[in-house]
């Protein structure tokens, strides 16, 4: 007898729900327009998409059977956003884009249909733009050096290791933890599990918010596992804070669980959960650009502390 799991049960209930109830509740949930006072987006993180080459084990069974999903769980939660009326405008990505790398030949990529192909064909399936940021596992180093993986985000992607998007009044900023000396394999700070962003970055960062406009913070390490400073008192953690009027909210993945920061950090700070676990793992926020506030639209649906929130529906 076949057992199903948490993670199928939650597929398959979302699966079920059909996209006119989905629609209906969003209309009734979400503001009403009057001129593009309201614009909407997305945020999902760590879909750790895989492909025929992978033939690995993880640390455990969950772990393991968890990447045999990942590409149909963010599919399904690309259907239930693409679905959405008022639409959704915009959808981040906040890391661990791929699953690790199966070859350290760069053009192995281009010679083959690889999880990076798989990851784009999947995205490029939204109705918007899609930003992705970068993961640990989007790296693969020492084996695989920063460098070619930027190389080939840019080719595959179109993407810089970092950037920002400026839309309709606010900034997005999808920031990269990974420049840093901690990820410097030559480092004496070295320590792939505290994330850094290196001078140029930080400096980056800081003209960014200087220039005053609201402004949206994606990253992949959860802030506690950033180092707060790294040239003497400079560093993320005093910027956050010096800008946290700034700043609407900061957003990580990495954990593959729902943890509310609160303001720990300054500005507001969540951990969202995983589309590799839970299909139901999204942010739907609504911006009101009259009042200059944001509201997360299915919070109330989420299960914190775990991988689950339910899907944006009521029966």
């Amino acid at each position: 007898m076949t057992q199903i799991t948490r993670r199928h049960f939650s597929a398959i209930t979302a699966a079920a729900l059909t996209t006119s109830l989905t629609r209906s509740l969003w209309a009734r949930e979400a503001s009403i327009d009057v001129d593009g006072r309201y614009f909407y987006f997305a945020v999902v993180a760590d879909p750790h998409i895989i492909d025929s080459f992978y033939h690995g084990h993880e640390s455990n069974a969950e772990d393991t059977e968890s990447l045999q999903h990942s590409s149909s769980n963010l599919i399904s939660a690309r259907t239930l956003i693409n679905s959405l009326n008022p639409p959704i405008e915009q959808v981040f990505l906040v890391g661990d884009y791929f699953h690790n790398y199966p070859s350290t030949d760069y053009d192995f990529y281009f010679k083959n249909t690889t999880r990076v192909d798989n990851a784009k064909e999947i995205t490029d399936g939204f109705k918007v733009p899609v930003h992705i940021g970068f993961g640990n596992h989007d790296y693969g180093v020492p084996e695989v050096s920063r460098e070619m993986s930027h190389r080939l985000f840019e080719a595959k992607l179109g993407l810089k290791p970092y950037y920002a998007l400026d839309y309709k009044g606010y900034k997005f900023v999808q920031l990269n933890n990974f420049l840093g000396e901690t990820w410097g394999a030559k480092s004496t700070a070295h320590d792939r599990g505290t994330g850094s962003l290196g001078q140029a970055q930080l400096n980056w960062l800081e003209a960014q918010l200087q220039e005053h406009k609201p402004t949206f913070v994606f990253i992949h390490y959860p802030l506690w596992l950033v180092a707060p400073t790294e040239y003497s008192d400079y560093g993320l953690h005093p910027l956050l804070r010096r800008h946290k009027e700034t700043i609407r909210f900061v957003v990580s993945g990495h954990w593959h669980r729902w943890v509310d920061f609160a303001h720990t950090y300054g500005p507001q700070h969540y951990t969202i959960a995983a589309t590799r676990y839970d299909p139901n793992a999204y942010m739907l926020i609504e911006v009101d650009r009259e009042r200059d506030s944001w509201r997360f639209m299915n919070e109330s649906l989420v299960e914190w502390s775990t991988h689950y929130s339910k899907p944006y529906a009521r029966i």
